[in-house]
């Protein structure tokens, strides 16, 4: 092991990232299916991304609170006051766009608020909570939250983005999937802000270690947690 460059750190950053594509994952493809839509099974992932929708404002708090960076930190504030206000995206508080779509497809106040994580999921949410609220872990939450869950929303299938062909599939108006739209251009900066703030941080080789397993892993939990939920579907 070697310690990088900055440079080079990022850019090992970036190719972890995006050797995981948790869209290739088998659950995607049924329901991102035109032709026959599984609208059950889109309900059950969209509760369960609920549930990391709650916690995520948390995260950043977290990683707002303990940043050292003085540059870092206010990007951080930023990125709250985005989540908080939707103002810098024309929208809403993203927790709300996320009730919107949740609403759009027909999922009622009362099944969203009784909903539970599933096992899988659980282990992402508290693998990310546990690293964010302790300062001496504060690259791997980082790594976790502002990379590898950032970075969630900026993949495509083919030249569509998840949300385009979630629309065509269900007859979904862009309103109804501004939580995604929205998500995949600000996150495209929310990234590039992470790996800079990761890029400064990270100054031994063992920071860096810890970052790029931390991006690799937590990836690992989205793609589990796709597989929680297709094994719940087809019991």
């Amino acid at each position: 092991m070697k310690l990088y460059s900055k440079d080079e750190f990022k850019i090992v950053l970036r190719q972890t990232l995006e050797s995981h594509l948790t869209l290739s994952h088998p659950l995607f493809s049924i329901i991102m299916d035109v032709d026959n839509p599984q609208l059950d099974l889109l309900k059950l992932t969209a509760l369960q991304g609920y549930q990391l929708t709650k916690y995520f404002i948390g995260y950043v708090e977290s990683l707002f609170f303990y940043c050292p960076l003085p540059e870092h930190k206010r990007n951080l504030l930023f990125n709250l006051f985005e989540e908080e206000t939707g103002y810098l995206s024309k929208t809403k508080n993203h927790m709300t766009l996320m009730q919107d779509f949740l609403r759009a497809i027909n999922i009622s106040d009362k099944e969203r608020d009784e909903a539970e994580p599933l096992p899988n999921t659980m282990e992402l949410i508290n693998y990310r909570l546990n690293a964010c609220n302790n300062k001496n872990s504060y690259h791997i939450g980082a790594a976790a939250v502002l990379v590898a869950s950032e970075g969630q929303n900026l993949e495509k299938i083919g030249e569509n983005a998840r949300h385009n062909i979630l629309g065509k599939a269900y007859n979904l108006t862009d309103d109804d999937l501004l939580f995604f739209s929205v998500h995949q251009k600000e996150d495209v900066h929310h990234v590039n802000q992470g790996l800079d703030l990761l890029r400064d941080y990270c100054v031994t080789i063992q920071l860096q270690q810890e970052a790029i397993k931390a991006v690799d892993y937590t990836c690992q939990l989205f793609y589990n947690m796709y597989t929680g939920i297709y094994n719940q579907y087809i019991k």
